[in-house]
């Protein structure tokens, strides 16, 4: 999760503990099986102390699916700041968010389904976590246009189509269809040839095997 809040004594903020003590018992037992009581007592408070910082159970989940699709936010992020060509910058922050949204649904599969059931939900959470993403892959290409790497044209509507492409690979629901999927090389491959530029620049660049380090 999020770097956790601390009260000026030290410990976990209130509203921090009780979403550390949803989160132990989510992977415990599942989100589905999940009390406001139990969460309670987890957390060491009583329940009317839960509604004091959240007005309903799922007010709860929603902070846990924030703090998930934040993380991989942050990491897509730091690809995307990396100083190499667009290509290179758009390759790592989308295969950032698919490895970690494969690594939840491999090793934390109960926090993955209520990932899940957010964005089948259409949670606020969740459609903020697509906004992020498109915006940050339109500041990618907005940046490889003016360098002369990417073709012309609105960013805002390249990245949307760019994300669209790249959706089974971006979108948690759609993970559990990783064997039948069209291997993300290639469909990087399409998506990267369609932003470049008819007559692109030279852009200094690392070579696109470097992927394959990163993943050792």
């Amino acid at each position: 999760m999020n770097k956790t809040q601390v009260s000026p004594g030290g410990s976990p903020c209130p509203r921090e503990r009780i979403v550390q003590a949803a989160i132990r018992l989510y992977r415990a037992i599942g989100y589905r099986k999940t009390t406001v009581a139990d969460i309670a007592r987890s957390a060491s408070m009583s329940p009317a102390n839960i509604y004091r910082f959240f007005p309903s159970r799922q007010a709860v989940e929603e902070a846990v699916v924030a703090g998930l699709l934040g993380e991989v936010c942050a990491g897509a992020g730091i690809e995307a700041r990396s100083n190499v060509s667009g290509e290179e910058r758009l390759d790592a922050a989308f295969w950032t968010i698919c490895q970690r949204h494969e690594h939840r649904l491999a090793h934390d599969s109960r926090l993955h389904e209520l990932v899940v059931a957010a964005g089948q939900a259409n949670w606020p959470v969740v459609l903020s976590y697509g906004e992020r993403v498109r915006g940050l892959v339109g500041s990618i290409i907005a940046a490889g246009q003016a360098s002369g790497e990417f073709r012309a044209g609105s960013a805002t509507a390249l990245a949307r189509c760019t994300c669209e492409a790249m959706g089974a690979y971006l979108d948690p629901s759609r993970m559990r269809t990783v064997a039948g999927r069209t291997a993300f090389e290639e469909m990087m491959s399409f998506c990267s040839g369609a932003l470049r530029s008819a007559a692109p620049a030279q852009v200094a660049s690392q070579p696109l095997h470097y992927r394959a380090t990163c993943r050792a």
